[in-house]
């Protein structure tokens, strides 16, 4: 996939008018208005943290990497929104984002991580660096790690869209769009590059490696037929209760239901796979010995209509019950205690929120 954030990006007018009512008591709001939100994190004290890959704006344009008649354009919309205490604040600004017109669909700040005041954002892209190159000093940091402090300006730590130009480890087309990360430690991330099919490890004092590739699946298109190849997208990585990571997945065209797949993957080793049956997976989390997955549409995106929920997923099993649906175009979560927290509306601009939900 050229782009994962813009392969929904035509189901926007579907669903305009936003998320659906949930049931009373399974959910409450707990952040508002904000801009194409994508992964959370928790940080000290149980404050949340969420990547906002923003809206776009005036400056240099690309052809849409999904709809080659329609562009998208930079601006340094980019941000990072923390809650803390029922009240939200964004805390890093002015970061780079690509977005169309309507600021739908936008790539940016896609995942963050929080250590003190140390910060950690991962920048998404959907390309490689010839299309960096043609935005100019603005685009730089995009399909990169940015690092610092909060309060500060940032600054590159790692490129990982450099890093599929050298190395390209699935051998296909040269694209890079990272999405998710889990901590090695505050200078060492292992990344998920959804544009690259790949898991990778970067940072720190020791050489960047690919940790996995994973392979495709098959899929039968929505109007039927014979399957045909899908490749695995690799949205987000994190680190489970053995030490292993875990990959959620978001099959690329022609996004077959049902046939997402958990992976689990120990460096050195051929990736397994830990749960089947699930459809476009975009974020894991753990509460302790329970992995918890969204769907950021529970049917195919080609039916244009993004209405994701928040999964407890069953190991073994290919039902995972929801613990949390009829979710407009969910994306990200993060557990604290026995709350977790979903981002929603991550397809388009002023429209995403943060749910608390309870987990008991």
């Amino acid at each position: 996939m050229l782009a994962l954030v813009t392969a929904t990006a035509a189901a926007i007018a579907v669903v305009s008018a936003g998320a659906p009512a949930v049931a009373a008591g399974q959910s409450s709001v707990v952040a508002t208005g904000l801009d194409n939100p994508r992964q959370l994190s928790i940080g000290a004290g149980g404050t949340v943290y969420v990547a906002e890959a923003g809206t776009g704006g005036d400056g240099a344009c690309l052809p849409n990497p999904e709809d080659p008649e329609a562009t998208v354009c930079l601006g340094d919309t980019g941000a990072v929104t923390e809650i803390r205490r029922g009240t939200q604040t964004r805390v890093v600004t002015g970061l780079p984002s690509l977005a169309g017109a309507d600021g739908s669909a936008a790539s940016g700040p896609s995942a963050v991580s929080v250590r003190g005041s140390n910060i950690s954002v991962l920048m998404g892209l959907g390309g490689n660096l010839e299309t960096r190159a043609l935005l100019g000093p603005a685009g730089a940091e995009l399909g990169t790690m940015l690092t610092g402090r909060i309060g500060q300006d940032l600054t590159v730590a790692e490129d990982v869209t450099a890093y599929e130009a050298a190395v390209n480890p699935d051998g296909g087309l040269v694209d890079s769009n990272p999405n998710g990360f889990t901590d090695v430690n505050s200078k060492r991330w292992t990344i998920a590059d959804a544009g690259a099919n790949a898991i990778v490890t970067m940072g720190g004092n020791l050489p960047d490696q690919t940790v996995a590739v994973l392979p495709p699946a098959m899929g039968v298109p929505p109007w039927g037929g014979d399957p045909i190849p899908a490749e695995s997208v690799p949205t987000n990585v994190v680190t489970g209760p053995d030490g292993a990571y875990y990959v959620s997945e978001l099959l690329g065209f022609p996004f077959p239901v049902g046939e997402s797949r958990i992976w689990r993957v120990v460096p050195g080793q051929a990736p397994t796979i830990y749960a089947t049956g699930l459809s476009n997976v975009t974020s894991l989390a753990w509460q302790h010995q329970t992995l918890y997955a969204v769907q950021l549409s529970d049917s195919s995106f080609l039916e244009g209509n993004p209405i994701g929920s928040l999964r407890q997923v069953v190991p073994g099993s290919e039902q995972h019950p929801a613990v949390l649906d009829g979710l407009f175009a969910p994306y990200g979560v993060a557990i604290h205690g026995t709350t977790a927290y979903v981002s929603t509306g991550s397809i388009a601009a002023g429209a995403g929120e943060v749910l608390a939900v309870d987990l008991r």
